[in-house]
Formats: C-alpha cells, sequence, structure tokens
C-alpha cells in the first residue's frame, strides 16, 4: 500500500506539471488570473519531482559533488523566478522588473526564517513538548550563513548591489561546499516517493531520476515566465499592490514543497533534520541566488558599469532582510531553537508584514512619529536590537560559529 501511495504522489505531481508547460510551449495566451494559477500549480507540482530526485540522487554520485548539484537544483524554484525579473531588469533598466527582483529574493529568504523555522519549533513542541536541537555539524552552515549575512549589510550602507558583491556571495557558497564536501558521510535519510526511488535497482533508480530531473526542470524553466508576468498583471487588474504579490506570493509556490518535507520530518520527530534543512535553504538562498543576482542583470544589460537598479525602498528591503537573519544566526548560536524564540521570529516577522499597511491606515498616518514606509526600517532596529542582547546575554554561545571557522580554515589549510 505504501509502494502504491509513492507511485501516486509521483503520477500526481508530473500529472499537475504538465498542463502549464504544455499551455508554455503551444504559445497559448490565458488570462493574468489563470496564468499565474496555472503556471504557478506547474511550479509547485516541479518542485515535489526536484525535491525526490534530489534526494534519490544522493545515493548514486560523491558526498561532496551531492552537495554542490543537489543544493544548485534544489533552489531553481525560486532561481528560475528571481532570474526571470533579474534578466528583464538587465534588458529594461527604467522598468520596475528589478524591484521584483529584490522583492521575490527578500521575501524567499523572510519567509524562510519566520515561517519556515518558527513552524518546524511549533509542530515539534506540540508532538514532543520539547525545543529543536540541531546536530553539530550544522556549525559550518551557520558560520557561512553568519557570514553572508554580515557582508549582506554593507549593500544597504553603500546603497548597491554590484558584480563585486556578487562574487563574495557566491565565494562563500563555493568554499562552504569545499568545507562541507570534506565532512563525513552520513547516511542519507528519506522517506516518501524518494524512499521509492532508492529502493530500485541501480540503473533503473539513475534513469527514473534523470526523468524526474528534466521533467522538473523544464516544467520550472518554461512556466517561471507566464507565473512572473501573470502575478503583475493580475495585481494590475486586480489593483492589488504587485510588490507584494511577487514578495509573498511567488515564494510561497516555489518553497512549500521544502516547508512540507521539513514539517513531516519535524512530525516524525526529527525535529534537528528539519531545522536543519531549512538552514541550508536560507544558506543557499543568501548566497547562491543573492550572488546570481548582478552577475545576470549584467549579462543582461551587457556591461558590468552598472549595478541593478534599487531605490531607498529596496535599500530597506535588503536591511530588514539581513536584520532578520542577524537574529536568527545568533538565536540557533545555542544549537537549538526554543518555543520561545520561535515565536519571537514569527511575531517579528508578522510585524513587518502587517505594520505598513495598518499605519498607514490611521488618521495621522504615522505610529509613535512612524509613518508607512518608515516601518521596515524600524523593524530592522528591533531585530537588531534583539540581536544584541541576545548576544550580550548568551556570549559563549557564539564560540560555536567560532566552530564553524574552524573547520571552514582547515579545509583550505594544505596541511591537511
Amino acid at each position: 500500500m505504501k509502494r502504491y501511495h509513492n507511485h501516486l504522489f509521483i503520477l500526481a505531481a508530473a500529472l499537475f506539471a504538465v498542463p502549464g508547460t504544455c499551455v508554455r510551449l503551444a504559445g497559448i495566451e490565458l488570462p493574468p488570473v489563470w496564468m499565474a494559477v496555472v503556471a504557478g500549480t506547474a511550479i509547485f507540482a516541479a518542485s515535489f519531482l526536484l525535491l525526490w530526485a534530489c534526494d534519490a540522487a544522493q545515493k548514486d554520485i560523491p558526498q561532496a559533488l551531492a552537495l554542490a548539484v543537489v543544493a544548485l537544483i534544489a533552489v531553481l524554484p525560486e532561481y528560475a523566478v528571481d532570474m526571470y525579473f533579474t534578466w528583464e531588469a538587465g534588458r529594461q533598466p527604467e522598468s520596475q522588473y528589478s524591484q521584483f527582483a529584490i522583492a521575490n529574493m527578500t521575501g524567499a529568504n523572510r519567509l524562510l526564517i519566520g515561517v519556515g523555522w518558527s513552524t518546524i519549533v511549533v509542530l515539534f513542541w506540540l508532538k514532543f513538548r520539547r525545543c529543536v536541537s540541531v546536530e553539530r555539524d550544522q556549525t559550518t552552515a551557520l558560520f557561512f550563513l553568519s557570514a553572508a549575512t554580515v557582508y549582506a549589510f554593507v549593500i544597504p550602507l553603500k546603497g548597491t548591489l554590484a558584480w563585486y558583491d556578487g562574487v563574495v556571495f557566491l565565494g562563500l557558497y563555493g568554499w562552504y561546499i569545499v568545507v562541507a564536501g570534506r565532512q563525513p558521510c552520513a547516511e542519507c535519510e528519506v522517506g516518501g516517493p524518494a524512499e521509492l526511488l532508492m529502493q530500485l535497482p541501480a540503473l533503473k533508480r539513475r534513469v527514473a531520476t534523470l526523468t524526474l530531473f528534466v521533467v522538473s526542470a523544464t516544467a520550472i524553466v518554461a512556466n517561471s515566465k507566464p507565473f512572473c508576468e501573470g502575478l503583475i498583471q493580475t495585481g494590475a487588474l486586480f489593483k492589488i499592490n504587485q510588490f507584494f504579490l511577487v514578495q509573498w506570493l511567488a515564494p510561497i509556490a516555489s518553497e512549500a514543497p521544502e516547508f512540507i518535507v521539513a514539517i513531516m520530518f519535524a512530525w516524525r520527530g526529527r525535529g534537528g533534520m528539519a531545522l536543519g534543512t531549512l538552514v541550508s535553504s536560507k544558506l543557499n538562498q543568501w548566497t547562491l541566488l543573492v550572488g546570481m543576482i548582478p552577475g545576470v542583470f549584467a549579462v543582461a544589460h551587457g556591461s558590468l558599469d552598472h549595478p541593478i537598479p534599487m531605490g531607498h525602498f529596496q535599500m530597506n528591503e535588503i536591511l530588514l532582510t539581513a536584520a532578520q537573519s542577524l537574529l536568527a544566526v545568533v538565536l540557533l548560536a545555542v544549537m537549538r531553537l526554543s518555543l520561545g524564540r520561535a515565536a519571537l521570529l514569527f511575531v517579528l516577522f508578522a510585524g513587518q508584514l502587517v505594520a505598513p499597511p495598518l499605519v498607514e491606515k490611521l488618521p495621522s498616518g504615522t505610529f509613535m512619529g512612524i509613518g508607512a514606509g518608515e516601518m521596515h526600517a524600524a523593524f530592522s532596529v528591533i531585530y537588531l536590537v534583539a540581536a544584541a542582547v541576545f548576544v550580550l546575554s548568551r556570549p559563549a554561545a557564539l564560540l560555536n560559529l567560532a566552530r564553524g571557522l574552524s573547520s571552514s580554515m582547515s579545509a583550505v589549510d594544505p596541511r591537511k
């Protein structure tokens, strides 16, 4: 019965990915709402296929290569959407596409922590009445996440996201892969359709895995443009804030499968694995995804001389995302996340989400002298103050990040 259900899941995901892909390849024009729904459903379904294929692939390729390839492919749904906006921004610098690229990137990163990490901890506590502890080998990911976060503050300080910023982020990601690849191999634990794939004979498993990669990648790439344009046109049609739709609705379609898998791990008692998965996802997006934006823009624009156009609003979004990331790293530096700390991450996330429109509707248009347009900057300060308080209260916890630094230095030590 279990094998039957796993077969059914794979078939259902493949079938849901097909309509949007067929519509795109056939050149059929749909109304904006339907275009966004059909393409978004295809990306959502293809993300599951991609996730299962990534899990199964770990049995057939060396660990170091698996870490690099699987991490790269796993971020493909979010990457495809963001890179479409970035490419169009390079081709049309005067358009709003650069704003949408930043919106999608910051929304995806903040969702991972504000909703993803918090949900794992809450579910684990509801079932087992204890906080989530992560393995010591996660200190490496935490160190590189903290390094990327610290550098991210440079972007709003200087007011640009240039090609050399991309080099730094991609360099951190490459360094992380080298370090992680030298860590001891661990038996990969999977469930559901991925488990079914891994139980196949070697040849059949490789063919099935490669097929899922091709089908899912084709669906994601084919549907990224109609999904993005459908969202933008839907916002214009119904007078919904387009930045809001791109920042929050687009990442939900691409992040949901990974959230669901992490939730399943947590519900089965593997809270550390669930949280570790989302920590790795955050690191991938905060280095690989962000690092690709200036490069793709430069290629589309045909020049390295001009950074991607961003205004004060976009810089505040990056500042807020970096501040949230800093608090998250500080909270997880003790190698566990309690219910109270997860609640803090969620409350601050929900607050920055709802505060601007609520303040805008107040009679004075301000709250304690802070206007709606300044609320995100105010929340950035709150995140930074909270991070400082936790550092001062538990300074020894930062030694865990130092262990991650030690691992990273040993990876480049020629005597090792």
